[in-house]
């Protein structure tokens, strides 16, 4: 296999799913359970295989690793999830707000030099 196959691409790819539920929770120290779990509080959809088997990404591992982390220092489960949702929508919108002051002070600063 070469680089310039199709898959070489996808393993770089952060939203690929290339783990099965297995190695996903060895990777994870963790149990599949666990991630049931976490699908079932909608923290994380897996896609399935053509035979129905869950495939994680490494995005969905990383959000995962970062519910168990907090699951560990004893928050519940759904708590734990509401967390990292409410982290990343957190991340998403300063990111926007970043976005829009460098637009906002890109446009004042060439209206301001003519």
């Amino acid at each position: 296999m070469t680089a310039d196959t199709p898959l070489g691409g996808r393993l770089e790819d952060d939203d690929y799913p290339a783990y099965t539920m297995g190695r996903a929770a060895e990777m994870l120290g963790t149990t599949p359970g666990f991630l049931r779990a976490i699908g079932e509080a909608r923290l994380i959809t897996p896609l399935r295989s053509e035979g129905g088997h869950r495939r994680y990404s490494r995005y969905q591992l990383r959000v995962a690793a970062r519910a168990r982390e907090l699951v560990d220092k004893g928050t519940p489960i759904e708590a734990a999830c509401r967390i990292v949702i409410l982290e990343d929508q957190l991340e998403e919108a300063q990111r926007i707000n970043a976005e829009y002051r460098r637009a906002a002070n890109d446009t004042s600063g060439s209206s301001g030099s003519s």
